[in-house]
């Protein structure tokens, strides 16, 4: 599948229209024929037709496609199919006002696919990258429904609410990892540049430092003559991690049961879960998606190993024959008033309603949580830094200090 996606060229077309006005633009299809194929469906006369010609730096520095990306992709068609435009022209105008060119480029990709016979659930299949297992089973529940339009809309809010959430979470963790950075950046600054005009004034008093003092300075003399060495270990740390973290199931998972427990961060990754599991399970099951499937697809939208197991677990619970706020109680990983909810909601026969009360509920929690957390970290690393800044301070004048009481 992959591969039809890469064979898609760029041809730049110059021609005239129904109404004969000069028109020049550009398109994408997989071959010359099928680009003027599309051209005369719309109604150009082409005059020039030329494949575009490829920047050489292009590659290096073509900007990649965010889940934002995607988002905004799907609210636009999901507007324009609402305001009754056909599905092909509504491609045509959401390409037209992306700023991101790769983006467009897979929108006239998918364009083009729908244009020579796919179903768009199809088309949105050859870029799995983009277009995740639940995304298209969405879509192609609309198709097959006739409720394309209805189905984009709730598939749009559904990545809009994931998308906040997940800004929620990066707003809490780059707040204190940014000052981190900071802070340790001031210090290796202090360390290397100020600590040794220090060094050199000591050095004419001809008297022993205080020990702090001279821990100190003993750390500047190897800053300043291994610097490259510490930096070069942290971006190997981190390059490292990181690597691990893709290749190695194993960490993930231990990761995955980590965060759990962190003392600060693991209630608010608890309810961010919670959430997300609650909001997809909703979300699928209003599109009229059977509730083991759906859980199914859930269970990978968990982002967590912990909670894709337990939902796994339900599911096979559901599928034989138990309820399924019997089967979440089993788990003991769901809070319970999310089980009393969904209770309520089999019992009313309002499953998908009470699912994104409880979606919604524990989307404001996490929003509440990083505001508090936020709150609470400010003077913690503020106190942090005054200790570490500080420290170095106290450590260089001590020395002056103890001469002035001696004199």
């Amino acid at each position: 599948m992959a591969a039809n996606a890469e064979k898609l060229q760029t041809f730049s077309y110059v021609g005239v229209d129904r109404k004969g006005a000069k028109i020049t633009g550009e398109l994408t299809a997989k071959n010359m024929a099928l680009a003027k194929a599309s051209l005369r469906k719309q109604g150009i006369n082409v005059s020039k037709i030329n494949p575009k010609r490829k920047d050489l730096l292009e590659g290096v520095f073509k900007k990649g496609i965010s889940t934002l990306d995607i988002t905004i992709f799907t609210r636009q068609l999901a507007t324009m199919m609402k305001a009754g435009v056909p599905l092909v022209q509504s491609f045509e105008i959401v390409a037209g006002g992306l700023e991101n060119p790769s983006m467009r480029d897979i929108v006239l990709g998918i364009k083009n696919e729908v244009e020579n016979g796919s179903t768009f659930a199809q088309a949105l299949q050859k870029y799995p990258k983009y277009f995740d297992q639940l995304f298209c089973a969405l879509v192609e529940a609309g198709e097959q429904s006739g409720a394309l339009e209805t189905m984009l809309d709730r598939v749009a809010i559904y990545k809009e609410k994931s998308e906040q959430l997940k800004q929620k979470i990066k707003k809490a963790v780059k707040y204190p990892i940014s000052v981190i950075v900071v802070a340790f950046i001031v210090t290796i600054i202090l360390m290397v540049k100020v600590v040794p005009v220090f060094q050199g004034l000591f050095s004419s008093f001809g008297a022993e430092l205080p020990a702090f003092t001279q821990m100190v300075v003993n750390m500047s003399n190897w800053m300043q003559s291994y610097w490259y060495i510490l930096i070069g270990a942290i971006i190997a740390s981190v390059i490292g991690i990181s690597q691990s973290y893709k290749r190695s199931q194993g960490l993930r998972n231990r990761i995955d049961h980590l965060v759990l427990k962190l003392p600060i961060f693991g209630g608010l990754i608890y309810k961010s879960i919670i959430a997300r599991y609650s909001r997809t399970l909703a979300t699928t099951f209003a599109a009229g998606v059977p509730l083991i499937d759906a859980l199914e697809s859930t269970a990978r939208a968990t982002n967590n190993i912990v909670y894709e197991t337990a939902v796994m677990r339900i599911r096979d619970d559901v599928a034989s024959g138990q309820q399924l706020q019997f089967s979440m109680r089993q788990t003991e990983r769901f809070p319970s008033m999310a089980i009393q909810m969904v209770a309520i909601g089999e019992e009313s026969g309002a499953l998908d309603a009470m699912l994104d009360k409880v979606a919604t509920y524990y989307e404001e929690e996490v929003d509440n949580a990083v505001d508090g957390l936020t709150s609470m970290m400010e003077p913690l690393i503020m106190a942090v830094l005054g200790v570490l800044v500080g420290g170095l301070v106290v450590a260089m004048y001590l020395p002056i200090f103890q001469m002035g009481s001696v004199v």
